[in-house]
């Protein structure tokens, strides 16, 4: 006689409802939610070099006589190769894998770095700082971030995208008042050095535990419910990276996208984050007590980027960069009446407002970047990325210009003001997502 569980394995028995047996147990935390996490400290690691540029203007002028807008340039080089390296690093992605690509780009930083302290001239900084640090923080981009969220999550990605986002903003915040204490203490070199050792220190937590797809470890995308296969490596990463922007500057999302986020990275990076700093120190502010004003947007810059994520998954993405970019130009209409030696209640609305905005336009930009062009989103938010570091770029190098020739930020401030509110109105005649289905393009 056959046992019982024998023979309900050859369909007998079907109608008694025998003993019951646990299948197999399901992990309780899918593994995209750790692929998240390390991304997470990954980012972290690279953010260190962002909280640097601005606390090192002061003193290179003091001890080589640098002008402002002499390390602006230097600075601006950092941005605009940050964006123009981000498409080709998504695509080098699907060609040699995630984390390949990210260790490489994470020993770039710690060494574009560490060779800044034996620099005596300006075109050393533009050397290391510009064209290493800027490269390998390239790669770091948000097109990184982009990447793991369209591999490995098909539910919750306006979510997922705005907690990676959130920890460029961790980054600033655990490192710019740690640095400028560096700064304030010793020296800028060891504060260098720091930046350095940081991003060296993430490299094994990447080798070790990062993935590259959830087919990997045999699981199916978060959200999907169907196993994903391992799609394989795509030959001519650089061919491949220009003709999506071939394809992508035929439609006018991508102009509309582009152009609003030119004026974002203009008024946070190129801006806030490279000027805040030394204008603050122009009304008579110390340099450290400046960095813990930009940490502080570091804090509520985590929160409402996530927050960012959670409305885009529900609301349309159109009208909420139209609003983020309209407060945001309200808010820089201000700053300089805010600016003095102490920090005022004033001064203190200002920094939690713009630590909610400042980079709450990424989540609702990479999906309409997601909605219009599909399988080819992240490699075209790489290329949207690039505008963004180009106007941070202009903005860094003309920021110090103007401070140079007019003795003030003032007419940054205001000229800021003006291209957010332009921003706003780019951001609304952005048309609907197409239907079709596929990879589209616009």
């Amino acid at each position: 006689m056959e046992r019982p569980d024998a023979e309900a394995r050859a369909g007998g028995g079907r109608d008694r409802p025998g003993p019951t047996r646990p299948g197999p147990s399901r992990p309780r935390i899918h593994r995209a939610w750790f692929v998240v996490a390390v991304t997470f400290v990954t980012i972290i690691g690279a953010a260190a070099f962002r909280a640097v540029p601005g606390l090192f203007i002061d003193p290179l002028n003091e001890e080589f006589g640098w002008s402002r807008g002499t390390v602006g340039a230097a600075v601006s080089v950092n941005l605009a190769l940050y964006g123009l390296t981000a498409p080709f690093a998504a695509a080098l992605m699907d060609r040699y894998g995630i984390r390949r690509v990210v260790a490489v780009a994470l020993t770039v930083i710690a060494l574009g770095s560490g060779l800044t302290v034996w620099m005596t001239a300006a075109w050393q900084l533009m050397l290391c700082w510009g064209l290493l640090v800027g490269l390998g923080s390239g790669s770091m981009a948000l097109a990184f971030a982009a990447t793991v969220t369209d591999r490995w999550f098909t539910e919750r990605r306006g979510l997922v995208t705005g907690i990676l986002t959130a920890a460029s903003a961790s980054g600033q915040l655990i490192f710019l008042p740690v640095v400028s204490w560096i700064v304030a203490t010793y020296d800028w070199r060891p504060a260098a050095v720091t930046v350095a050792l940081a991003a060296l220190a993430v490299v094994p937590f990447v080798w070790l535990l990062l993935r590259d797809h959830p087919a990997d470890v045999g699981q199916k995308p978060y959200g999907a419910k169907e196993f994903v296969p391992k799609p394989e490596p795509v030959p001519g990463a650089a061919r491949r990276t220009l003709e999506v922007l071939f394809s992508a500057v035929r439609t006018g999302p991508f102009w509309l996208l582009a152009g609003s986020f030119a004026i974002c990275g203009a008024s946070t990076n190129g801006l806030i984050q490279t000027h805040f700093v030394p204008a603050s120190h122009d009304h008579g502010m110390p340099i450290t007590t400046a960095a813990s004003l930009l940490a502080v947007i570091g804090v509520f810059d985590v929160v409402g980027t996530v927050a960012s994520g959670w409305f885009t998954d529900r609301f349309d993405a159109r009208r909420l960069l139209a609003v983020y970019y309209a407060l945001r130009g309200v808010s820089l209409l201000f700053l300089p009446m805010l600016l003095a030696p102490g920090v005022r209640p004033p001064m203190i609305l200002f920094i939690v407002f713009y630590g909610l905005d400042w980079v709450a336009t990424v989540p609702p930009t990479l999906a309409l970047c997601r909605d219009h062009y599909g399988d080819d989103s992240a490699i075209v938010f790489g290329w949207v990325l690039a505008s963004h570091q180009i106007g941070a770029a202009l903005v860094a190098f003309l920021g110090g210009v103007a401070r140079d020739v007019f003795g003030s930020y003032d007419v940054v401030w205001y000229a800021s003001g003006a291209l957010c509110a332009t921003a706003a109105l780019m951001a609304l005649v952005i048309r609907r997502r197409p239907r079709t289905p596929g990879p589209a393009v616009g």
